[in-house]
């Protein structure tokens, strides 16, 4: 039980005075990049699924 509870005291005191935290402004920049880059990537994928479909019903279409 000594090596659960030393095992939380250590990354307690490690969380508080060893690890950077970043600032509000550089969360806000990183949340706004992420926001961004998952629009442009649902976009993209949207945009093959939409080309995908049309080729794929051409082909189909093809045979009938």
């Amino acid at each position: 039980m000594s090596k659960l509870t030393n095992y939380f005291r250590e990354t307690s005191d490690e969380m508080r005075y060893k690890v950077t935290w970043p600032s509000l402004e550089e969360l806000q920049k990183s949340a706004g990049l992420v926001l961004l880059g998952s629009l442009i990537f649902a976009v993209v994928v949207g945009l093959m699924d939409v080309a995908f479909k049309e080729v794929l019903e051409m082909f189909y279409n093809s045979f009938v």
